[in-house]
């Protein structure tokens, strides 16, 4: 098979006994890179040799461009997890300072979502680096609004307190122009660029007038935001830029555990540095282009230009793919000499030192996912490892509300967004094996379907329950293929199909863990989802009492506030915009919070 490979650039996945994916690659060559797997070894890391001695079948994909190579191979990792990949697992995204310049008067507010609306945006913040710090220091310095309100709709006849302090220009009360306002909103964003003179120069200013009034409480403050500014810039062992804007990732492995850095340089400044483990399976180029193809993905570029520790065969690609994700022209290089050669080394250092303490921590992390499967396995005498687990629980009170929820776990790690959630729709009063049975039931319609979280089947199915909860279970899954256990949770006690004795796993063991784990998660999602809905049922109860306002009615009420203390601030004019909401309706509503004040 191997030497029917293509020449051209696309995608491959190698598999195991089980058909199971555990490993997904991009090549400009498939043939060379599919090959180079089985040849010599010398050049592999501990963990790509660990990788081949499993791999027992591959598949690939071919492409017209190696872009759309890039582009699928992190669409197939997000898709199948594979253990031997990149996949970031926290969904960090970092905050951000953003200025709206659409505005008359910028607001000046933090952020984790970037828009395409023509704000202005600075960052990101960093563990160290406080974004609440820097809004605090920069209404210290600068006279700029803090309050969010629509200052054409709302004009107070006064200013507030901000102003009599020295902290606003007061905007609202037309005391500054657009124009004259709008030019203290470029030495704010001069500042967050970087350059801290004028603002230390403002302040000092501001401490020795109110020294000199005897305004010591004053005076105070503008010694603590000195310190704080002071605490912000960090000192430099190299003279940067002024202009200089990068962000830096290095790679540094052992051969079989791996950190990357990402270190932050805004303004010439080094602003902030991270490391992440990393559980990596290839050559550095690979772990390297992986993971700042998902890194942006769950945060923006704001940076001008992308330093690497490694080449990447891929980067060329790489930039014109995070160029287009910015809508500008971003550098993506591996620096060779210079001032971004020793930032990228300094970021290299920092991996490297790094590395030692997150060895422990990824082998600890490994024996409690990745072991307890395997372990949970040995004990239910499954033919392979559950890569793909799904609990169930069902939630009710008295018969109302029914809910299910089905949680799923990857590798003995929760996949969050693969999470469903249930209402019951056929079956009448508490029957919470009849329940289960018309979950799994709509579960196994949605097999191969087009949504992620049900197309992939599951290789080990929990039901919080005992042998009832069992049975129902086993009645729907019988001829798919599916193990199916039942977890008892008063003794813990775990019932396989058609065995009338449990599996007592030990209570110290990885595999109970990992079961308890998935069972109170699921437990946890149910409950969550039924007290929703036994809220809005609530409320819409409340609702009917609203002369004109019946259950359909209600719903809209809720659908377009979303809260109903929202509902209780609506004018009639907003009330109104509800579908189905005429004059008298949306007077009524208004009459009836307006009573509901009064008691």
């Amino acid at each position: 098979m191997l030497k029917d490979l293509p020449l051209s650039p696309g995608v491959y996945l190698m598999l195991d006994e089980f058909q199971q994916v555990l490993y997904v690659g991009k090549a400009k060559n498939l043939k060379n890179r599919v090959k180079s797997y089985f040849l010599n070894s010398a050049n592999k890391t501990e963990k790509t040799m660990l990788l081949v001695q499993k791999i027992r079948d591959f598949r690939y994909i071919v492409t017209s461009t190696e872009v759309e190579a890039l582009v699928l191979e992190n669409n197939l990792i997000k898709q199948y997890k594979p253990y031997y990949n990149i996949l970031l697992k926290d969904d960090k995204s970092y905050p951000y300072i953003k200025i709206k310049m659409s505005e008359e008067y910028p607001r000046i507010e933090i952020t984790r979502k970037l828009r395409a609306d023509g704000s202005k945006y600075f960052g990101p913040y960093m563990i160290g680096l406080s974004i609440r710090d820097t809004m605090e220091l920069i209404h210290s310095v600068f006279p700029v609004r803090s309050c969010t309100g629509d200052l054409k709709k709302n004009k107070p006849t006064r200013e507030c307190l901000n102003y009599h302090i020295g902290r606003c220009v007061a905007p609202c009360t037309g005391r500054i122009s657009s124009t004259e306002y709008k030019e203290i909103i470029k030495k704010v964003m001069s500042f967050l660029s970087g350059n801290d003179k004028e603002a230390r120069q403002i302040l000092e200013d501001k401490l020795n007038r109110a020294i000199e009034k005897e305004e010591f409480e004053l005076a105070i403050k503008y010694r603590d935001s000195l310190e704080l500014l002071d605490k912000l810039i960090r000192k430099q062992n190299v003279n940067l830029p002024k202009d200089l804007n990068i962000d830096i990732f290095s790679y540094a492995n052992n051969g079989l555990y791996g950190v990357i850095n990402y270190t932050v340089v805004r303004g010439g400044k080094v602003v902030g540095s991270e490391n992440a483990p990393i559980n990596e399976a290839c050559e550095p180029e690979e772990v390297l282009s992986s993971y700042v193809m998902q890194f942006y993905e769950k945060n923006p570029i704001v940076c001008d230009e992308i330093c690497l520790s490694h080449e990447l065969s891929f980067e060329a690609e790489l930039q014109d793919y995070l160029s287009h994700l910015k809508g500008s022209k971003i550098n993506l290089h591996s620096p060779k000499g210079g001032i971004r050669a020793q930032l990228t080394t300094l970021s290299m250092n920092n991996a490297s030192e790094n590395l030692q303490k997150t060895v422990t921590k990824i082998a600890s992390n490994e024996a409690l996912t990745r072991g307890a499967v395997t372990q949970l396995m040995e004990y239910l005498e499954l033919q392979k490892p559950p890569k793909r687990m799904e609990c169930y629980d069902i939630s009710n009170i008295s018969g109302t509300d029914k809910v299910a929820s089905m949680v799923v776990f990857i590798n003995g790690e929760p996949a969050k967004e693969r999470y469903r959630r249930f209402k019951i729709k056929t079956v009448v009063g508490s029957d919470d094996f009849a329940s289960m049975r018309e979950v799994l039931s709509r579960r196994v319609l949605e097999f191969g379907s087009g949504d992620l979280s049900f197309a992939e089947i599951p290789d080990l199915i929990i039901v919080d329950g005992g042998k009832g909860q069992l049975s129902s279970a086993v009645s729907i899954l019988e001829g798919t293929g599916i193990s199916v256990v039942g977890l008892a949770k008063r003794e813990e006690e775990i019932f396989r199909p058609y065995e009338s004795e449990p599996v007592i796993l030990p209570r110290d063991s990885l595999a109970l863990k990992l079961c308890q784990r998935i069972r109170d998660e699921a437990h946890r999602f149910a409950i969550t989802y039924h007290r929703k809905l036994r809220g809005e049922r609530q409320t819409r109860s409340n609702l009917k009492n609203i002369e004109g306002v019946g259950d359909k009615k209600a719903r809209a009420l809720l659908a377009y506030f979303k809260k109903i203390e929202n509902i209780a601030k609506a004018d009639i004019e907003e009330i109104m915009k509800v579908d189905g909401f005429g004059l008298e309706t949306a007077k009524a509503v208004k009459a009836y919070f307006g009573e509901q004040d009064e008691v």
